[in-house]
């Protein structure tokens, strides 16, 4: 699968309103666009760790290094860290947890063991979201132009 190849799955899931995988991206690369529209809400995280798992673990390992290119990005915090474990769902202290707790972080999420690839995409997205989100509320309020901050709502397909 390419950077810019899409999941299979397409369109919005009937009972919740958010989206599945896309069958086209909004902008850039796909796992770009899926990591901020979980971080919006617009997608589950539950949904896309699914997809994650149905990649090979060379892709896998991709989507690691670009989600932690993300995080790196969004300029995350100790607090980011601690938040994003505490909602990810992973126990702060399985590696991955450990590692973007850290002062700095650590960021070999990539070449952990493969059982720890679902805990780290788990942690690095969810930290993300936090981080984003705080910098879309301040550095970015009012004056962004960053596509990625605004992504259209999720919308109920009939």
């Amino acid at each position: 699968m390419s950077p810019r190849a899409l999941p299979a799955a397409a369109g919005r899931s009937s009972t919740t309103g958010r989206r599945s995988t896309p069958s086209t991206p909004l902008y850039g690369r796909a796992t770009e666009q899926i990591v901020n529209e979980i971080a919006q809400e617009l997608r589950t995280l539950d949904d896309e760790t699914t997809w994650l798992s149905t990649l090979s673990l060379t892709r896998r390992q991709e989507v690691l290094q670009e989600v932690t290119g993300y995080a790196m990005q969004a300029h995350i915090t100790a607090a980011d860290g601690r938040a994003g474990v505490a909602r990810s769902g992973v126990k702060p202290t399985a590696n991955p947890s450990v590692m973007i707790c850290m002062d700095p972080p650590r960021y070999g999420f990539a070449n952990l063991p493969v059982d720890e690839h679902v805990k780290a995409f788990r942690v690095l997205v969810s930290v993300f979201a936090v981080a984003d989100t705080r910098r879309r509320k301040t550095y970015c309020k009012g004056t962004c132009g960053h596509a990625w901050h605004h992504l259209p709502p999720a919308t109920e397909e009939p």
